[in-house]
């Protein structure tokens, strides 16, 4: 075969790769300073293959070139290794995105599953298939893919990660008959299926709202339109407000979610406002997010 058609297959190749790249650009960390005398290796295997089954399935139909990739972190502190191939742990997620026409991220996601119970076999890959249930390990894994990419789309447009947590909702489904925890209702009220079970609720409609409001009416504005912009992120408190008020549940993690993500960010917003702007922003903080409330009130300090 001629040389220059070779070369000119493997650049067309390399072209067509990069132009339908993987969703997530996630980095992983897998921690285990708790776990004495054993091989480590098994863990920075464990690193590597989280690393590429995140990063290199494909989780949407849709085209995303690289700079589209949506940033993620994944730590797993292993604090027991109960046998040669079974764990148990913590899971933090995180995920952000850019702010239109800065260089600033803004959080869209922070996460702590503190059910994290998995097997792992050296050199085994992971495998996922959404129509079935999964090893425990690459259920977890796909859930907040999923999670997190909808979160993300939620950004972007009204409700526009809808799919993604059907899909995160139908891995729980999948789950009910496995024996780690996180996947049943009676378990907790704060765990994976409550989770998505709130943002799929039309009760918590208000929240996703939020999230679309907040960041693409807000936030993206801000560079462009500076007051409206942030006008528009002190409207998007109200609807947090109405879901506090109504509390269609006691417990409301994804609530609870979008706070754990958003308090550092809030105060740092607000801080800027004029004298009125930044009242009204702080006595909605502080009635949605009292536990904070020192936080909220020195916005008025600034």
């Amino acid at each position: 075969m001629n040389t220059k058609f070779i070369f000119l297959i493997i650049i067309l190749s390399s072209l067509i790769k990069n132009s339908y790249s993987q969703e997530l650009n996630c980095r992983v960390q897998v921690m285990s300073q708790q776990i004495q005398g054993t091989n480590k290796t098994v863990y920075e295997n464990m690193q590597k293959d989280i690393y590429e089954f995140m990063n290199n399935t494909k989780w949407t139909n849709n085209v995303f070139i690289v700079e589209e990739r949506i940033e993620c972190n994944i730590m797993i502190n292993i604090t027991k290794q109960i046998s040669i191939d079974e764990f148990d742990g913590y899971m933090q997620i995180t995920s952000n995105r850019p702010v239109h026409n800065t260089n600033l991220n803004t959080i869209i996601f922070n996460y702590k599953d503190k059910d994290v119970h998995f097997n792992y076999v050296e050199f085994q890959s992971l495998l996922f298939n959404e129509n079935s249930a999964n090893p425990n390990l690459t259920a977890l894994l796909a859930y907040y893919a999923y999670v997190v990419i909808g979160m993300d789309y939620d950004s972007f447009s009204l409700e526009g990660g809808s799919e993604y947590f059907s899909k995160a909702e139908k891995i729980v489904s999948n789950m009910q008959n496995a024996r780690e925890k996180g996947w049943k209702s009676f378990e907790s009220q704060k765990n994976r299926y409550w989770m998505v079970n709130n943002i799929l609720d039309d009760n918590y409609s208000q929240i996703r709202e939020f999230m679309y409001n907040y960041h693409r009416l807000g936030l993206d504005k801000m560079s462009a339109k500076l007051n409206e912009g942030r006008a528009e992120t002190l409207e998007s408190l109200k609807l947090l407000q109405k879901v506090f008020r109504a509390k269609p549940s006691p417990f409301m993690p994804y609530f609870k979610v979008v706070l754990e993500a958003k308090s550092d960010e809030f105060s740092k917003v607000f801080s800027e406002s004029f004298i009125e702007e930044k009242a009204r922003a702080v006595n909605i903080l502080k009635e949605i997010d009292p536990s904070n409330s020192a936080k909220y009130q020195r916005i008025m300090a600034n």
